[in-house]
Formats: C-alpha cells, structure tokens, sequence
C-alpha cells in the first residue's frame, strides 16, 4: 500500500516540487498540500494521512506548532511527521523534537534522503539529516533542567548496545549490520527500549541516552 503525505509549505513551487518528487516514487501518494500551519492540521484531520511533511517558517500557525497539535504528548494518535527547513538552526530542531516530529531535514537534502525520511517516519522510524544529528541532540541535552527520568525496567546489554548507534542517528539496517542481526531483532529491541523509557519514538530515545551521558 502506498504512503499517503500531506505536505505543508507556504511557497507554491516548493510545494508543487515536493508533491512531483513524493509522487514519482511508487509507493507514496500525496493526498494533500496546505499553504500554512493552521491549514495543515485541518487537512491532516481530515484526510488522515500517514505522514506529515512541514515547512517551519509558515504564516497563521508555524510548523511547529502544527506538529504540536498534531503529534505532541498530549496526542492520543500522532501524526508522524517530518520537519523540512532551509534554516540549520538549532532553535527550530530543538523546537520540532520537543513537538513531537519523527524527522528532521533541511530542504538541501536531496530526493534519496527525502523519501527516506518519509518511508521512516512511516515505519515508526525517524531521520535527522545526519550532518547535525549528534550535535543538536547533544546540545538539547545540555538544555535540560531536570533530571532523566529513569527506566520502568533495567534495560538488556543488547538494548544498552543498540542504545549508542540509535542515538547517533543510525538507521535500523544499519543497526543491523553493525551487530549483525536482522533489523526486524534491532526493532523488536528498540520498541522494547521505548516501552521501558516512555519514549514515543526513537528520537526521544536518542535524546535520553544523551541525558544519561551514554553518548
């Protein structure tokens, strides 16, 4: 079955590029494009898409605050999304993180990292443009005031293991490959990691091991 997108982005030619690249791919559909935030989660209610595509810099209501409607903590059934921006600013990833997004990429990624991002956040995965995914989550780690909060359960030495590449922003293949096992053992071990943290999905994951200094 083909992933369905809704895109959000207040230019007219960025929107229709990213809606000719999605839908050359063959197994995802763009069902929707919105010009602005508030536009965005109302069609999102509405089509109930499979994965979200935001611009940040939006009129009416931004990028992240859409995501916040749409995929924060207080959100019973997230949208997975993914936050696309021109500007490498730390400000706006911490930003989106916080919001809830699954992926994080700035507009100069490419197409193969584009679809990448979509198929992962799809598949319950996550993708930060790897050219600041340790940084930033070392940076909105230092950021935090309070302490981590600690596991319902001790974690395994091989969830300890898998903790490390997740955090540096490795996929589930790659995962795989490194300790030699299937990605499907690297995300049974994963939604295991996610259960015993209270993690929503793998970037909160991530942020943690930075929290405890296992990275």
């Amino acid at each position: 079955m083909s992933i369905r997108v809704l895109i959000a982005d207040d230019q007219p030619i960025v929107r229709t590029g990213l809606t000719m690249l999605l839908d050359a791919q063959p197994d995802i559909d763009v069902v929707g494009a919105a010009a602005d935030g508030r536009e965005a989660v109302r069609l999102a209610l509405q089509l109930r898409p499979d994965v979200g595509l935001f611009d940040i810099r939006m009129p009416l209501m931004d990028g992240i605050e859409a995501t916040r409607r749409l995929a924060g903590p207080d959100v019973t059934d997230p949208l997975p999304i993914v936050v696309i921006t021109t500007f490498d600013l730390d400000e706006y990833v911490h930003g989106a993180l916080r919001a809830g997004a699954r992926g994080f990429l700035l507009k100069d990624a490419g197409p193969a990292l584009l679809t990448q991002a979509i198929y992962a956040a799809a598949d319950g995965d996550a993708l930060i443009t790897p050219s600041v995914t340790v940084r930033l989550l070392a940076a909105f780690a230092r950021g935090q005031t309070s302490p981590p909060r600690q596991p319902m359960e001790p974690l395994t030495a091989r969830e300890e293991e898998i903790l490390v590449p997740v955090a540096q922003g490795r996929t589930n293949s790659e995962i795989a490959s490194e300790l030699h096992i299937t990605p499907s053992t690297v995300k049974a071990h994963l939604a295991s990691l996610m259960r015993k943290l209270g993690a929503r999905n793998r970037v909160e994951v991530a942020m943690w091991a930075h929290e405890t200094g296992r990275i």
